[in-house]
């Protein structure tokens, strides 16, 4: 019972953590400097493997809206880094550890202008700043018997696709993998706060969804709605939370909202 009673040692010492805004309970094994350092493994991983897209028409407005809502985040041990992924056919983007932000081109379309982007990267950063993918490895590490897990991923091999999968990433490029549904609703929750702080009009969050989730098809949602709440449970969260986020917009600065050069985003290459 040796192995047991040190993951135990661990919960007591490692898994008090809260989730900021919410104040949610969470337990988290993984220290803050092993995250940032899987975080990002995962990002150069994941662009080492892609067609990056460096146009300033497409990656002006990501690191504009990024840089914004990383002040709104203020999280100083981030060092946050931009990029945007030319993929017309994905409507996704994601946040690693760190501060490690990519962007989707095919996203740009149903964002349309650099507030809907702001729903898009504020979801994405709370996940970050919040700590999902760790919540995420801790609970994998306890089911597999603690610490020793977290030592085969650090050391790489076979454990890099699950540095991959923790923080939402599939093997293969352009996969994302979802988070629970409770975690996907707090990051809907923190990143329309984070918009709000930011100067962007969080009420833009419910015209973003719906756009998303007109994209659905017969086909099903777009990745980017994976284990969401459903398009009516989230447009009723997001309501309860405007008033919540509508303060910090009025207090903030108001960010330049300007049309996204969807042709350019979207064009084949």
């Amino acid at each position: 019972m040796r192995g047991g009673g040190g993951l135990a040692t661990l919960v007591i010492v490692a898994g008090c953590a809260t989730a900021p805004y919410t104040h949610r309970g969470q337990l988290i094994l993984v220290s803050p400097e092993e995250e940032t350092k899987l975080g990002a493994q995962a990002y150069q991983q994941v662009l080492a493997k892609s067609r990056l897209d460096s146009r300033p028409v497409v990656v002006a407005p990501v690191e504009a809206v990024g840089r914004r809502l990383a002040a709104a985040a203020d999280q100083p041990r981030y060092q946050w880094r931009f990029a945007v992924i030319d993929d017309p056919k994905q409507q996704n983007a994601f946040a690693l550890p760190g501060g490690r932000v990519a962007v989707y081109t095919g996203i740009f379309p149903v964002a349309v202008d650099t507030n809907g982007l702001a729903v898009v990267l504020g979801h994405e950063i709370a996940h970050a700043i919040a700590r999902h993918g760790a919540e995420r490895m801790s609970q994998t590490m306890t089911a597999q018997a603690g610490r020793s897990v977290l030592g085969a991923l650090l050391g790489g091999g076979p454990g890099k696709q699950a540095i991959l999968a923790a923080y939402g990433l599939g093997a293969e490029v352009g996969v994302l993998l979802p988070y629970s549904r409770a975690q996907e609703s707090e990051a809907d929750h923190i990143g329309l706060l984070l918009m709000a702080r930011a100067g962007y009009d969080p009420r833009g969050a419910l015209s973003f969804w719906q756009r998303m989730q007109q994209q659905a098809g017969a086909e099903g949602p777009p990745q980017f709605l994976a284990t969401h709440p459903s398009h009516g449970t989230r447009e009723q969260q997001l309501r309860a939370w405007l008033p919540e986020a509508l303060p910090y917009y009025e207090a903030a600065p108001r960010a330049p909202v300007e049309p996204l050069s969807v042709h350019a985003a979207t064009a084949a290459r």
